[in-house]
């Protein structure tokens, strides 16, 4: 009798409070509880951050999709060991259990850091012990050698005494749970495991102290309620076997009427009357219970037990009648099971699951919130509650999504194709004029001026001219003097020009000197000049480089986008159908597992019905007897 058994529900929220922990402890977020607390740890890279804040959402095909690109392209460091365990948590999440296992195997082949290689240990334990491989799961979960992040510890703690319990090592399971067990305020799941293995150990007076305080316990929400339950059901059922049907009324008492376990606990508290011989008593639990949905098999064994209480009164005649009602009451239910079969081989389950429960994206932890519109929707609480069929549907409805996600991303490379087309007319619209304002730029030309201009800038400097560094107004200033010198040449040597030309000589020469005085700046300016003149030459040869380069790579390019597009939309439509094909396959085999189930239904009933034919033919016999015994009397 395991607790928080890791196939179904339980396998379930571990894996989810699994995940979250692996997620929080990449992220630097936990620590385990008797460590000092180190400062978090920063995401470094927003890549990574990009894959976390679509995990955090459960937008799980995201986050993975996310991760992956961005590893392809090595965008991970420094968290490259963190985003590929977080990529193996959320291929556990598909069921890719295989896929998953291989990361993980590589992570600790790699000789990672500790604390990641015994989360790549927990995890490779876990999809073994799913996959039913205990001995190998066992191993793994054995090789973590420290404390795993926050509720992770807790988990490998029940993962470990679930794989010891699974082999019959109880007394092992209590020395895996018994530190934790102490704890000030230690799990419930881990006292309820504590609690079984100390009863199938054989400490049953201290599992079964365990297992009452749990089930006294108050309960903050529904699923502690329901473990509550279970804890009370799993006593009184005990105490049953034990021949204590007092200690079973005390414990099955204690369960809600309207909880999961309700039918289970009103059937055991009836028959614990039943064992101390009070039958009127026994009805009272039983009566309530065949007012219930008959679906269920607690249900079914009350419609037998009520007329097997009124036998035990004397009361024949009722107690005839209700095993023909009974008998009557299961061919009905014979019939609505056929009928529910139907529905579910027409695929009214699978379809109307999908319509009224949808879903953003694929993953593990999407469960099923409403129940479809069908013929006898009580039919489906059995098959729901089965870790075969949950997994099953899921894979099925990943397929859907999968489906879905291939369809638009054909619809997107029809998108993309016309972007390249697009891309193209316009580089051979836009190519001319481009390569025409090019030409009008004269490169050579410039090359050729500033070489000119470097050739004179090197010649003044080597003959430190400040005239060679005038400016326009100068030059023309200069120019003027000039002229005017050679126009008092030619005036020949009179007195009255002598004064003329020595005032021509002062304002040349004061030009001059200004030149030669301000020659250090202007010739840092000018050489400042070149080095721009040259940069923007060099620029202007690359930007040229490079659109000669761009002619021969942008067709290329283009070429190799569209190569891409084909090559992506022929794999797409290769897989559309193989997706059809498995997802009309997977269809069947969920379907079947429903089917199979209720068949078995189907086969209790008739169990059920040889037991009150049984049991009529008893009483007929007896009431033939006792006629003829009375018509034989004087």
């Amino acid at each position: 009798m395991q607790s928080r058994s890791m196939k179904g529900h339980g396998m379930k929220r571990l894996a989810k409070v699994s995940m979250v922990a692996l997620a929080l402890a990449c992220a630097g977020g936990t620590h385990a509880a008797d460590a000092p607390p180190a400062p978090p740890n920063i995401v470094q890279a927003p890549h990574y951050g990009d894959g976390l804040f679509y995990f955090y959402q459960d937008r799980y095909f995201s986050s993975i999709t996310s991760i992956m690109v961005s590893q392809h392209f090595e965008r991970m460091s420094p968290h490259d060991d963190d985003a590929e365990i977080l990529r193996g948590g959320l291929m556990l999440s598909f069921g890719l259990h295989r896929e998953a296992g291989e990361i993980f195997a590589r992570l600790i082949d790699k000789g990672v850091k500790p604390s990641v290689r015994d989360r790549a240990w927990f995890y490779l334990a876990k999809i073994r012990y799913q996959r039913g491989f205990n001995a190998e799961a066992e191993e793994a979960v054995n090789r973590i050698e420290g404390k795993l992040p926050g509720e992770l510890e807790v988990d490998r703690v029940l993962l470990k005494s679930n794989l010891l319990m699974a082999r019959g090592d109880y007394a092992g399971a209590v020395e895996a749970l018994n530190a934790m067990a102490a704890a000030k305020e230690p799990s419930r799941y881990v006292r309820f495991n504590m609690g079984v293995a100390l009863v199938k150990s054989g400490d049953a007076p201290r599992g079964t102290t365990m297992l009452d305080e749990l089930g006294k316990a108050p309960a903050e929400n529904e699923e502690i309620r329901s473990l509550r339950d279970k804890a009370n059901v799993a006593l009184g059922f005990t105490a049953l076997q034990e021949n204590r049907p007092e200690d079973a009324r005390t414990y099955l008492e204690r369960v809600r009427l309207n909880g999961m376990q309700s039918n289970k606990a009103l059937l055991g508290f009836g028959w614990a009357a039943a064992t101390l011989k009070k039958p009127e008593a026994a009805l009272v639990p039983w009566l309530e219970l065949v007012k219930r949905d008959i679906s269920d098999s607690a249900v079914l064994e009350a419609r037998i037990a009520v007329p097997y209480a009124y036998a035990q009164l004397g009361a024949y005649g009722q107690s005839l009648d209700e095993y023909n009602n009974a008998i009557t009451a299961f061919a009905q239910e014979d019939k609505s099971l056929d009928e529910s079969i139907g529905a579910i081989r027409a695929g009214k389950l699978i379809n109307g699951l999908m319509e009224t429960n949808p879903g953003v994206e694929m993953g593990w932890f999407w469960k099923i919130d409403r129940l479809p519109d069908m013929p006898h929707a009580g039919h489906l609480t059995q098959v729901l509650a089965q870790h075969e069929f949950q997994e099953a549907f899921k894979n099925y409805r990943d397929l859907r999504f999968l489906a879905t996600n291939l369809e638009g991303w054909r619809d997107n490379l029809g998108v993309f194709n016309d972007m390249l087309t697009n891309r193209r007319n316009a580089y051979k619209e836009r190519l001319p004029k481009v390569l025409e304002s090019a030409k009008d730029i004269g490169i050579d030309a410039l090359h050729k001026r500033r070489d000119a201009l470097a050739e004179e800038l090197k010649d003044a400097e080597s003959k430190q001219d400040g005239v060679a560094f005038a400016d326009e107004k100068e030059r023309d200033l200069m120019e003027r003097l000039d002229r005017v010198e050679a126009a008092l040449k030619q005036m020949g040597t009179e007195p009255e020009f002598e004064s003329a030309r020595e005032r021509a000589r002062l304002a040349k020469g004061a030009l001059v000197w200004r030149l030669s005085q301000e020659y250090p700046g202007r010739v840092w300016s000018a050489q400042k000049g070149m080095r721009d003149t040259n940069a923007g030459l060099e620029e202007a040869r690359r930007r040229d480089a490079a659109l000669q380069q761009a002619q021969k790579d942008e067709p290329a390019r283009h070429e190799a986008f569209a190569k891409r597009i084909a090559e992506l939309a022929q794999r797409i439509d290769a897989l559309i159908p193989r997706v059809a094909a498995l997802t009309k396959e997977q269809q069947q085999v969920v379907q079947e597992i429903a089917v199979t189930e209720l068949t078995h239904q189907k086969e209790r009933l008739t169990a059920y019905v040889t037991q009150a034919q049984f049991a009529v033919a008893q009483l007929v016999d007896k009431a033939n007897q006792q006629g003829a015994d009375n018509a034989s009397k004087p």
